[in-house]
Protein backbone atom coordinates (compact mmCIF):
# COMPACT_ATOMS: atom_id res chain seq x y z
CA UNK A 1 0.00 0.00 0.00
CA UNK A 2 1.45 3.39 -0.82
CA UNK A 3 2.07 5.67 1.86
CA UNK A 4 3.74 9.36 2.74
CA UNK A 5 4.81 11.17 5.93
CA UNK A 6 4.40 15.05 5.85
CA UNK A 7 4.39 17.57 8.56
CA UNK A 8 0.98 19.73 8.92
CA UNK A 9 -0.95 22.29 10.60
CA UNK A 10 -4.72 21.15 11.23
CA UNK A 11 -7.31 23.68 9.63
CA UNK A 12 -10.52 21.92 9.48
CA UNK A 13 -12.37 19.02 10.89
CA UNK A 14 -15.68 17.26 10.61
CA UNK A 15 -17.35 14.92 11.90
CA UNK A 16 -18.25 11.55 9.53
CA UNK A 17 -20.61 9.22 10.45
CA UNK A 18 -20.71 7.77 14.03
CA UNK A 19 -16.85 7.13 14.61
CA UNK A 20 -14.97 9.06 11.68
CA UNK A 21 -13.19 12.10 11.26
CA UNK A 22 -12.28 14.36 8.29
CA UNK A 23 -9.66 16.30 8.72
CA UNK A 24 -8.26 19.32 5.97
CA UNK A 25 -4.59 20.20 6.82
CA UNK A 26 -2.42 22.30 5.23
CA UNK A 27 1.24 20.01 4.70
CA UNK A 28 4.40 21.70 4.03
CA UNK A 29 5.30 19.47 1.11
CA UNK A 30 2.11 18.73 -0.38
CA UNK A 31 -0.34 21.65 0.05
CA UNK A 32 -4.13 21.13 1.03
CA UNK A 33 -5.09 17.48 1.69
CA UNK A 34 -8.04 16.21 2.85
CA UNK A 35 -8.34 13.07 4.78
CA UNK A 36 -10.44 10.58 7.00
CA UNK A 37 -9.38 9.73 10.13
CA UNK A 38 -11.20 6.24 10.63
CA UNK A 39 -12.50 5.77 14.35
CA UNK A 40 -11.13 8.75 15.59
CA UNK A 41 -13.86 9.71 17.60
CA UNK A 42 -14.90 6.29 18.98
CA UNK A 43 -10.86 4.86 19.96
CA UNK A 44 -9.23 6.81 22.79
CA UNK A 45 -6.11 5.24 22.12
CA UNK A 46 -5.39 5.49 18.27
CA UNK A 47 -5.11 9.52 18.01
CA UNK A 48 -4.55 10.12 21.88
CA UNK A 49 -6.50 13.70 21.49
CA UNK A 50 -3.74 14.84 19.32
CA UNK A 51 -6.58 16.16 16.56
CA UNK A 52 -7.14 19.44 17.45
CA UNK A 53 -7.50 22.54 15.57
CA UNK A 54 -4.06 24.45 14.88
CA UNK A 55 -2.04 21.50 15.95
CA UNK A 56 0.86 21.11 13.83
CA UNK A 57 1.49 17.10 13.58
CA UNK A 58 3.72 14.76 11.72
CA UNK A 59 1.06 12.44 9.52
CA UNK A 60 1.93 8.89 8.20
CA UNK A 61 -1.36 8.86 5.25
CA UNK A 62 -2.28 5.58 3.37
CA UNK A 63 -3.16 6.31 -0.26
CA UNK A 64 -6.27 4.21 -1.69
CA UNK A 65 -6.73 2.00 -4.38
CA UNK A 66 -8.97 3.58 -6.10
CA UNK A 67 -11.18 6.39 -5.26
CA UNK A 68 -12.02 7.67 -1.82
CA UNK A 69 -10.01 9.87 0.44
CA UNK A 70 -5.96 9.22 1.77
CA UNK A 71 -6.40 7.43 5.49
CA UNK A 72 -4.73 8.89 8.63
CA UNK A 73 -3.02 5.80 9.42
CA UNK A 74 -0.64 7.68 12.34
CA UNK A 75 0.04 11.08 13.88
CA UNK A 76 2.43 12.52 16.18
CA UNK A 77 1.95 15.77 18.26
CA UNK A 78 4.91 18.48 17.46
CA UNK A 79 3.42 21.64 18.33
CA UNK A 80 0.04 21.80 19.86
CA UNK A 81 -0.47 25.57 20.06
CA UNK A 82 -2.54 24.71 23.16
CA UNK A 83 -3.01 28.31 24.19
CA UNK A 84 -4.72 29.61 21.47
CA UNK A 85 -7.55 26.98 22.05
CA UNK A 86 -7.64 28.27 26.02
CA UNK A 87 -9.12 31.80 24.41
CA UNK A 88 -11.79 32.47 22.46
CA UNK A 89 -10.25 35.72 21.30
CA UNK A 90 -6.92 33.62 20.04
CA UNK A 91 -9.09 30.72 18.85
CA UNK A 92 -11.07 33.24 16.04
CA UNK A 93 -8.22 35.02 15.25
CA UNK A 94 -6.47 31.47 14.34
CA UNK A 95 -9.96 30.34 12.63
CA UNK A 96 -10.18 32.91 10.52
CA UNK A 97 -6.43 33.07 9.07
CA UNK A 98 -6.72 29.27 8.79
CA UNK A 99 -10.21 29.78 6.53
CA UNK A 100 -8.03 32.25 4.54
CA UNK A 101 -5.89 29.13 3.98
CA UNK A 102 -8.23 26.61 3.45
CA UNK A 103 -10.03 29.17 0.62
CA UNK A 104 -6.67 29.95 -1.12
CA UNK A 105 -5.35 26.88 -1.47
CA UNK A 106 -6.01 24.11 -3.88
CA UNK A 107 -5.64 20.56 -3.32
CA UNK A 108 -2.26 19.58 -3.53
CA UNK A 109 -0.08 22.53 -4.57
CA UNK A 110 2.52 23.02 -2.00
CA UNK A 111 3.24 26.68 -0.71
CA UNK A 112 6.57 26.22 1.65
CA UNK A 113 6.38 30.16 1.81
CA UNK A 114 2.94 30.42 3.20
CA UNK A 115 2.82 27.34 5.61
CA UNK A 116 6.16 28.98 7.30
CA UNK A 117 3.67 32.04 7.75
CA UNK A 118 0.87 30.38 8.89
CA UNK A 119 2.81 28.50 11.42
CA UNK A 120 4.70 31.43 12.34
CA UNK A 121 1.51 33.59 13.07
CA UNK A 122 0.10 31.06 15.06
CA UNK A 123 3.50 30.42 17.48
CA UNK A 124 3.45 34.28 18.27
CA UNK A 125 -0.86 33.87 19.03
CA UNK A 126 -0.66 31.07 20.93
CA UNK A 127 2.87 32.29 22.84
CA UNK A 128 1.27 36.44 22.99
CA UNK A 129 4.83 37.37 21.53
CA UNK A 130 2.23 39.98 19.58
CA UNK A 131 -0.45 41.53 20.57
CA UNK A 132 -3.69 39.59 18.50
CA UNK A 133 -4.88 42.34 16.56
CA UNK A 134 -1.57 43.29 15.26
CA UNK A 135 -0.70 40.17 14.34
CA UNK A 136 -3.72 39.82 12.38
CA UNK A 137 -2.55 42.77 10.54
CA UNK A 138 0.68 41.51 9.75
CA UNK A 139 -0.19 38.16 8.82
CA UNK A 140 -2.77 39.54 6.19
CA UNK A 141 -0.67 41.93 4.37
CA UNK A 142 1.83 39.01 4.27
CA UNK A 143 -0.49 36.60 3.25
CA UNK A 144 -1.98 38.58 0.39
CA UNK A 145 1.74 39.51 -0.83
CA UNK A 146 2.65 36.02 -0.64
CA UNK A 147 -0.74 34.80 -3.02
CA UNK A 148 -0.08 37.68 -5.07
CA UNK A 149 -2.94 40.31 -4.22
CA UNK A 150 -0.82 42.80 -2.64
CA UNK A 151 -2.60 46.30 -3.40
CA UNK A 152 -1.36 49.36 -4.58
CA UNK A 153 0.21 51.48 -1.22
CA UNK A 154 2.74 53.52 -3.48
CA UNK A 155 0.64 55.35 -5.58
CA UNK A 156 -2.39 56.75 -6.95
CA UNK A 157 -3.83 53.84 -8.76
CA UNK A 158 -5.76 56.45 -11.33
CA UNK A 159 -2.75 59.26 -11.52
CA UNK A 160 0.19 57.54 -10.55
CA UNK A 161 1.34 60.04 -7.90
CA UNK A 162 3.43 58.86 -5.21
CA UNK A 163 2.47 58.64 -1.86
CA UNK A 164 5.34 61.24 -0.60
CA UNK A 165 3.80 63.58 -3.74
CA UNK A 166 0.04 63.37 -2.59
CA UNK A 167 -0.88 66.56 0.02
CA UNK A 168 -3.71 64.98 2.21
CA UNK A 169 -3.40 63.84 5.71
CA UNK A 170 -5.75 60.98 5.39
CA UNK A 171 -5.32 59.40 1.52
CA UNK A 172 -8.80 56.93 0.38
CA UNK A 173 -8.18 52.97 -0.55
CA UNK A 174 -10.76 52.20 -3.10
CA UNK A 175 -11.50 48.33 -2.97
CA UNK A 176 -12.84 48.19 -6.35
CA UNK A 177 -9.14 49.62 -7.96
CA UNK A 178 -7.18 47.75 -5.36
CA UNK A 179 -5.38 50.97 -4.13
CA UNK A 180 -4.38 54.42 -3.08
CA UNK A 181 -6.83 57.00 -5.25
CA UNK A 182 -5.59 60.51 -4.58
CA UNK A 183 -8.21 63.59 -3.51
CA UNK A 184 -7.43 65.33 -6.93
CA UNK A 185 -9.08 61.36 -9.41
CA UNK A 186 -11.72 61.00 -6.39
CA UNK A 187 -13.07 64.28 -4.46
CA UNK A 188 -16.27 61.81 -3.64
CA UNK A 189 -15.50 58.76 -2.78
CA UNK A 190 -18.28 56.50 -2.40
CA UNK A 191 -19.03 54.74 0.69
CA UNK A 192 -16.49 51.50 -0.19
CA UNK A 193 -13.81 53.97 0.14
CA UNK A 194 -11.62 53.59 3.40
CA UNK A 195 -9.62 56.25 4.90
CA UNK A 196 -5.82 55.14 5.77
CA UNK A 197 -3.35 57.52 7.38
CA UNK A 198 -0.15 57.65 6.08
CA UNK A 199 2.16 56.57 8.56
CA UNK A 200 -0.58 53.41 8.63
CA UNK A 201 0.18 53.47 4.81
CA UNK A 202 3.99 53.14 5.34
CA UNK A 203 3.62 51.09 7.99
CA UNK A 204 1.92 48.54 5.94
CA UNK A 205 4.38 49.14 2.96
CA UNK A 206 6.96 48.27 5.49
CA UNK A 207 5.21 44.86 6.85
CA UNK A 208 4.30 44.13 3.07
CA UNK A 209 8.12 43.07 2.35
CA UNK A 210 11.47 41.98 3.33
CA UNK A 211 12.45 39.69 6.41
CA UNK A 212 9.31 38.58 8.36
CA UNK A 213 11.24 38.64 11.92
CA UNK A 214 11.47 42.71 11.01
CA UNK A 215 8.24 43.13 10.08
CA UNK A 216 6.88 42.07 13.20
CA UNK A 217 8.73 44.65 15.12
CA UNK A 218 6.36 47.02 13.53
CA UNK A 219 4.93 48.61 16.48
CA UNK A 220 1.58 49.95 15.50
CA UNK A 221 -0.14 52.68 17.60
CA UNK A 222 -3.82 52.11 17.61
CA UNK A 223 -5.13 54.13 14.85
CA UNK A 224 -2.63 52.08 12.60
CA UNK A 225 -4.07 48.99 13.43
CA UNK A 226 -7.54 49.93 13.75
CA UNK A 227 -6.94 50.84 10.12
CA UNK A 228 -5.29 48.00 8.58
CA UNK A 229 -7.73 45.68 10.50
CA UNK A 230 -10.84 47.48 8.61
CA UNK A 231 -8.31 47.70 5.60
CA UNK A 232 -7.24 43.89 5.41
CA UNK A 233 -10.65 42.55 6.76
CA UNK A 234 -12.66 44.48 3.56
CA UNK A 235 -9.88 44.11 1.14
CA UNK A 236 -8.48 40.47 1.45
CA UNK A 237 -12.55 38.99 1.48
CA UNK A 238 -13.41 40.95 -1.30
CA UNK A 239 -10.68 39.78 -3.96
CA UNK A 240 -11.54 36.36 -2.51
CA UNK A 241 -15.05 36.48 -3.37
CA UNK A 242 -16.03 34.85 -0.47
CA UNK A 243 -18.18 35.86 3.02
CA UNK A 244 -16.04 34.07 5.83
CA UNK A 245 -17.66 32.89 8.64
CA UNK A 246 -14.65 33.02 10.79
CA UNK A 247 -14.30 36.68 9.94
CA UNK A 248 -18.03 37.50 11.49
CA UNK A 249 -17.17 35.45 14.25
CA UNK A 250 -14.00 37.14 14.70
CA UNK A 251 -15.77 40.80 14.62
CA UNK A 252 -18.78 39.76 16.91
CA UNK A 253 -15.58 38.98 19.24
CA UNK A 254 -14.02 42.05 19.18
CA UNK A 255 -17.22 44.34 19.65
CA UNK A 256 -18.10 42.14 22.43
CA UNK A 257 -14.57 42.83 24.46
CA UNK A 258 -15.04 46.39 23.93
CA UNK A 259 -18.55 46.58 25.09
CA UNK A 260 -17.21 45.07 28.47
CA UNK A 261 -14.65 47.97 29.02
Amino acid sequence: MRRFTTTAILMRRIAFGDYDLVLTFFSIDRGKISLIAKSAQKSKKRFSGILELFSELELVVTLPKGKGLPVLQEAVLLRPFADIRKSIVKTAYASYWTELVNIWMEEGQPQKGLYGLLTEALHQLNAGGMPEADASVLFQIRFIALVGLLPNLSECSTCGSVLDQIQQGRINFDLAKGGLVCKKCCPNPDGRAIGLNRGTIKNLIWMSKGNLEKARRVRLSAQAVGEGLKLMEHFVPYHLGKNLKSLSFLKQIRNQRLDER
